[in-house]
């Protein structure tokens, strides 16, 4: 039976689970399982989940080019939803050519709120437009969105890391390894730019919706904005 619970939830994440996920997955199901049973579990039916490898440096910054101060610092952190944003992109090889996939992130939940595939690495293909219609954060308050010395935001409210620092846009790019190492590594080789966006839309809803984020609290970024809301529900109903 728990080999069967085991291998349905390593299935439904995308094959890209370890064990401590899948573990933890079953546990939010109420499935009782030792952690240890799961490993070794995973290891008799020859389950694996993705592993990670060497990030590739994708943007160039432009000397030339005025870029906003860096308003973040490095503080990736966010008390509520449409506080801070941070961008990145990264590329595909596919048959017809290389192609770029951009996005950008809710820092609080790490929720994915636009994305965007270009055969182009123009800095104006970042969705500004699409994260700002999805969202409407101009209902929440004053938004910044961060991004590298590669890509130039279009926001009043917007902050540039500092040149030559592998870590001043690193929750973006911590993103864009988990897609590149979940998906793009994983189904290797790319036919053209469309299959890339078909496969990017059913990663982002899964990771959005689904993908367990231990900074989190090892649940996936939907719910831990739904649960800000509710919580911020019920201290607006509490009377005063």
């Amino acid at each position: 039976m728990l080999v069967d619970q085991v291998q349905r939830v390593h299935r439904a994440n995308l094959q890209v689970y370890g064990a401590c996920k899948v573990w933890r997955q079953l546990y939010r199901e109420g499935v009782a399982v030792a952690r240890c049973t799961v490993e070794r579990l995973m290891r008799l039916k020859g389950l694996q989940g993705a592993r990670r490898g060497k990030a590739v440096r994708t943007t160039t910054p432009d000397a030339k080019a005025p870029y906003p101060l860096d308003r973040v610092n490095r503080q990736f952190h966010a008390e509520r939803p449409n506080q801070l944003w941070v961008s990145d992109f990264t590329y595909v090889s596919t048959w017809q050519g290389m192609v770029y996939v951009a996005s950008v992130i809710d820092v609080h939940a790490r929720f994915i709120v636009g994305w965007r595939v270009s055969s182009s690495m123009r800095t104006d293909f970042v969705l500004d437009e699409q994260a700002l219609y999805a969202r409407k954060p101009e209902r929440d308050g004053a938004l910044i969105h961060h991004s590298d010395r590669g890509l130039q935001p279009a926001f009043n409210e917007s902050s540039v890391g500092s040149k030559g620092d592998s870590y001043d846009n690193a929750l973006a790019e911590t993103i864009n390894g988990l897609y590149k190492t979940e998906l793009i590594h994983r189904r290797a080789p790319w036919k053209s730019k469309e299959a890339v966006e078909l496969a990017t839309l059913e990663w982002v809803s899964w990771f959005n919706h689904h993908r367990l984020l231990a900074p989190i609290g090892y649940i996936p970024p939907a719910e831990a904005e739904a649960n800000y809301h509710r919580q911020l529900a019920a201290r607006q109903t509490i009377p005063a």
